[in-house]
């Protein structure tokens, strides 16, 4: 390119409204790994949502959070006079109806503004939730979703979105982590220890947190030698009470650790030195799952469900086994499996970081993310 040509050229500028951590749930992290990227053809401006800052309180109404909806538009109108973005970025919200409410009157209030709007489907599902409104809503719910000039999905399996609510085009981006491997020590169990199975997510029922640990349950019943570690924050008392409840009635509890919310260095701690990840999710919203990644970028073989993108991430019998939903007895039997079997786990493990150093680096993930956006701003 001669000097005149770089002198004319003028990098996409958009807005990217959404939030980044924390809290730290996935969708706020591929934020905040787009936002810390260098295109150099693109330009990121941000307004960050700030209606929660823990976990607890996503989704869920609080009457501070009306006050956080006005000033964010607020907020994104000036950003829109400012730094004269013609895209808006915006990640839509799962099928709820308290952040489907929020997005409504949002987008109402924000879109007309711009040239273009691309959506980042990280949830999935919110297309089928129109005939869950009041009639009177449907209108507008159309008015803030529909037509969008894209639409991004994480993974080809996840819920069409963008098609169903009329996008001019959709494409798939699938989420990348950054590469942590050699930061922390890699372990795995030594002969005749117990091997080391992990989850990581909110521990709820969705997530699969019960199907688990009936699963365990059968596995320590048929002489499987391993520990279970639960690592995550519980999405409520009562259903803490009924696990804790679980792994005392049937004698586990030497067994069972539930460790928690971990974070950076103390969190990769624990992928690398599992020896089997498991992750039989059925989750509502569930469109990629990360912690697959942070298990794979680890060479650890994977134990999850054909739910939504996970398909996208573990290829089955190649780096891991893929199960129905809700069918403890097939955890348990692919547990046994692995648990018995150090070649497979090591073969399986081997592939899972090859397919994580392929696909699902954070490079490449920020580098698809820039030509998409491209695209966008490029269609008539």
């Amino acid at each position: 390119m001669n000097v005149s040509a770089r002198s004319v050229f003028k990098p996409l500028r958009v807005l990217v409204v959404g939030q980044t951590p924390p809290p730290f749930g996935g969708q706020a992290v591929m934020i905040e790994a787009l936002l810390r990227s260098s295109p150099q053809r693109v330009r990121y401006f941000h307004v960050r949502l700030r209606y929660s800052d823990d976990m607890d309180s996503v989704g869920k109404f609080a009457i501070g959070k009306v006050w956080v909806l006005f000033t964010t538009i607020l907020r994104v109108w000036w950003a829109r006079l400012r730094h004269r973005t013609p895209m808006l970025y915006y990640p839509p919200s799962g099928p709820n109806m308290v952040p489907v409410l929020r997005d409504i009157v949002f987008l109402c209030a924000t879109r007309w503004l711009f040239k273009r709007t691309v959506f980042h489907y990280h949830a999935g599902g919110v297309s089928g939730f129109e005939e869950k409104l009041p009639p009177a809503l449907r209108s507008l719910f159309r008015l803030a979703y529909r037509n969008a000039s894209m639409a991004i999905r994480t993974a080809p399996q996840n819920p069409e979105d963008g098609k169903l609510l009329g996008a001019k085009r959709d494409v798939v981006v699938p989420n990348g982590i950054p590469d942590e491997r050699g930061h922390v020590e890699e372990r795995t169990a030594a002969p005749g220890a117990p091997l080391v199975i992990l989850f990581t997510g909110v521990l709820i029922p969705s997530k699969g947190v019960r199907v688990l640990l009936e699963a365990f349950r059968q596995v320590v019943e048929q002489h499987g030698n391993a520990r279970l570690e639960l690592m995550g924050r519980w999405g409520d008392a009562v259903f803490q009470e009924e696990c804790e409840a679980f792994v005392a009635h049937h004698a586990l509890t030497g067994k069972v650790s539930f460790l928690g919310v971990k974070r950076d260095k103390e969190k990769l701690e624990h992928f690398a030195g599992c020896d089997i990840f498991c992750f039989p999710s059925h989750f509502e919203a569930e469109s990629f799952g990360l912690v697959l990644l942070e298990a794979m970028q680890f060479a650890k073989p994977v134990v999850s469900t054909r739910w939504r993108g996970i398909p996208s991430v573990v290829e089955e019998g190649v780096n891991g086994f893929l199960l129905p939903v809700e069918d403890p007895a097939a955890v348990a039997h692919r547990l046994l499996q692995l648990i018995g079997d150090e070649g497979l786990r090591r073969q399986m493990g081997e592939a899972g970081r090859r397919i994580f150093a392929e696909r699902f680096t954070l490079e490449r993930f920020q580098h698809n993310m820039e030509a998409a956006l491209l695209a966008a701003a490029e269609q008539h």
